[in-house]
């Protein structure tokens, strides 16, 4: 499957005339227009943004082929995907796209092998990293630092993981994405 990013979810319907309230998740809200038509999450349905403007805490769009209030009905609750290649390369290097994080290998500095990154998570204090350990058992949820993971190597397939002692050891008994934060 092409890793795909979410940068858009339909909200509720805005007048008669087919228009939506559009929550963005881009930096530049209204950027989310410029990377080409967006994929439902199955990947088969297109939307094209015909035209975008701000309101109050949103964005309110006209979708292509969206005509009348009961159609932007149909839409509330939509998840909005682009193809990773469409989008900007991260300003910085401590900057990430979950997509570009997820499938990763998690390997300790010592070379062992802990796992794969399954998930990024923020629950609004900050960046989390989920990883399924290779021994199996429960993932294991982690600060995404750089006391925590010190390097993220792209290119290599790969980030290396300082974990807490003991985290990977109690992963069997029970059950954590993305700036990383200095």
């Amino acid at each position: 499957m092409r890793r795909r990013v979410l940068v858009a979810e339909v909200g509720a319907a805005h007048g008669l005339r087919g228009e939506v309230k559009l929550r963005s998740f881009t930096a530049d809200p209204t950027a989310v227009k410029d990377y080409g038509p967006l994929e439902d999450e199955s990947g088969t349905k297109r939307f094209a943004i015909e035209a975008i403007r701000p309101a109050k805490d949103c964005l309110v769009a006209r979708l292509v082929g969206v005509h009348d209030r009961t159609a932007a009905e149909a839409l509330r609750g939509l998840k909005l995907y682009v193809p990773r290649e469409r989008l900007p390369p991260p300003d910085d290097e401590d900057t990430f796209y979950h997509a570009d994080l997820v499938g990763l290998q998690a390997t300790a500095s010592d070379g062992s092998a802990l796992g794969t990154v399954v998930a990024v998570h923020n629950f609004g204090a900050g960046d989390l990293i989920e990883i399924a350990p290779a021994s199996g058992g429960a993932s294991v949820m982690l600060p995404f630092n750089a006391a925590v993971v010190p390097r993220v190597e792209l290119a290599a397939g790969t980030i290396i993981v300082d974990p807490p002692a003991g985290t990977f050891e109690r992963a069997g008994e029970g059950a954590a994405p993305a700036k990383r934060a200095e």
